[in-house]
């Protein structure tokens, strides 16, 4: 019998009205049916629904919304309204901020449970700085059988873990140009170049999201200091973060000084489901996550996200299976298929001094 897994799950509820009940998310996946397919009749059926029965379910969530889902539009039929809109971005944002640390969660308790119930059986543990490359990984290993415990965590926390055993693979990213250096001093204490190895996973973009057709005419960083326009950032800790830093600080810009600097959130994706609710004029990410929230992108650095691993675990299942999954064509197609993302190196095993560089004086606090 295989062990359960434990996910922690969440879903839009329509409160504090006097009015029957319906499901929201039975509601929002009709109208995401309905803007993938193109019609009601057809979303209907996809979902094994009558057209009666759809109709009456997109009623009753408009009598408790207080406003219409869809508008009828001459020659094309019916299509989202604004309200319909907003619910399908509600949708986005909910997976995407509360996704990862659902996740998490999940991961915990499932690990927890299992230490109590199967004792001897143990996950490839991965904890890593969230990226998309890492999920499409995690979902990898997962179709292929392989067990896997994902933690999401800052890069630094994720290297330190691995010096301590807690967990096989450590993800991390370090930025191309003058900046790698002083990032890397920040992993270099925990990893030992006779001990541990790097795996390359892929090579990213990370710039600024702007809303479709950058009304404020954003350029590059030195743009974010700009009196009126709201910045939102990422958490304290976080590798993205302390690459932003550095950028400003090389360019005179003070980061205490930009609109929005202390508010923070977890992920990029986050990040840019900030920027689309027109909370924020522009934040800084990968540019996935741009793409899925139908933002510009303005790019700004190239980075090299890496998995450090312990030299001696390469030869020895699980680790020589990951190995296999990341050189294998599929999983490097669906790698490079994300949005400035590069998967030509992926696989490659990159020993520390050629990746991190050598030890050396230089702190990011000096800089």
């Amino acid at each position: 019998m295989s062990m359960p897994r434990i996910e922690a799950v969440s879903e839009w509820r329509i409160t504090g009205t006097d009015q029957p009940g319906v499901r929201l998310s039975d509601v929002i996946l009709l109208l995401t049916q309905l803007v993938e397919l193109g019609s009601i009749a057809s979303a209907a059926q996809a979902l094994g629904l009558s057209y009666r029965h759809a109709w009456g379910v997109l009623r009753a969530a408009e009598q408790r919304l207080g406003g219409p889902l869809l508008v009828k539009v001459r020659g094309q039929g019916s299509l989202l309204s604004p309200l319909g809109e907003k619910l399908l971005w509600a949708e986005r944002v909910r997976i995407e901020r509360l996704g990862p640390l659902a996740q998490s969660l999940g991961v915990e308790v499932t690990d927890e449970i299992r230490r109590l119930l199967a004792p001897a059986r143990r996950d490839v543990r991965i904890h890593a700085s969230h990226g998309y490359a890492v999920a499409a990984l995690v979902q990898a290993l997962a179709e292929g059988g392989t067990p896997v415990e994902i933690r999401y965590r800052d890069s630094a926390d994720a290297v330190a873990s691995l010096s301590r055993g807690e967990c096989d693979l450590a993800g991390f990213h370090l930025p191309i140009g003058p900046f790698r250096a002083v990032c890397a001093a920040v992993y270099r204490p925990w990893l030992d170049d006779r001990r541990h190895v790097l795996i390359h996973l892929a090579r990213r973009k990370q710039g600024l999201f702007v809303p479709k057709g950058n009304p404020e005419h954003i350029g590059g960083l030195v743009d974010l200091s700009r009196e009126g326009l709201r910045f939102v950032n990422r958490q304290p800790g976080s590798g993205t973060r302390m690459l932003l830093e550095l950028m400003l600080r090389d360019i005179g810009v003070d980061p205490t000084r930009i609109n929005g600097y202390a508010s923070t959130e977890l992920t990029h994706s986050a990040i840019a489901a900030f920027v689309a609710s027109g909370k924020a004029d522009v934040g800084f990410g990968v540019q996935p996550a741009a793409a899925y929230f139908g933002l510009d992108f303005v790019p700004i650095v190239d980075e090299d996200y890496y998995f450090a691993c312990e030299q001696a675990s390469l030869d020895m299942a699980p680790l020589l299976a990951i190995v296999d999954v990341l050189r294998d064509d599929a999983f490097k197609g669906a790698v490079a298929r994300l949005h400035g993302y590069d998967a030509a190196r992926c696989g490659d095993c990159v020993p520390i001094q050629e990746g991190v560089g050598p030890r050396h004086s230089i702190r990011f606090s000096d800089y």
